[in-house]
């Protein structure tokens, strides 16, 4: 039962409790954070996620494609890859919950950076270019969003 966990969430969740014991006779751990089917739930006052695990693969994949030469092949066959590899990989679960704006900021800056990395730029301007002629936003391919509380 080492996969097992508690998660709290609520006005309540950071007070510590008695832990669940199950029929067989083993405590359930507490835990800050659990993933479930992808998706990284978080303690907190609301129902929460976090992103964070998302984006270390994304880069994770992104970086793949950059030591095979991604940076030396054509920007068009480095985008698709992207799109087609390391998209899914930033994206993958998250159709299922409400990511407040501010995550979806960090999906944004995410993708930014790697356009910062392949075009070797940091001005806005040109980003935003590439994303009007490459391509779109993650946040944009991502379609529910929820306010913050």
């Amino acid at each position: 039962m080492k996969k097992s966990c508690c998660l709290r969430v609520g006005p309540h969740c950071d007070v510590a409790c008695a832990n669940i014991t199950t029929s067989s006779g083993e405590q359930l751990p507490w835990a800050k954070e659990l993933c479930y089917l992808g998706v990284y739930l978080v303690q907190s006052l609301h129902f929460g996620c976090t992103i964070h695990e998302h984006k270390k693969s994304f880069f994770r994949s992104v970086n793949a494609i950059f030591g095979k030469g991604g940076l030396t092949a054509p920007e068009e066959v480095t985008l698709q890859l992207v799109f087609s590899k390391c998209i899914p990989v930033l994206l993958f679960g998250l159709e299922s919950i409400h990511l407040p704006k501010s995550d979806m900021k960090l999906l944004d800056f995410s993708f930014n950076r790697l356009l910062m990395k392949l075009f070797k730029t940091t001005d806005i301007s040109i980003i935003n270019d590439c994303q009007f002629y490459f391509g779109t936003k993650p946040s944009i391919v991502y379609i529910p969003v929820a306010e913050d509380h």
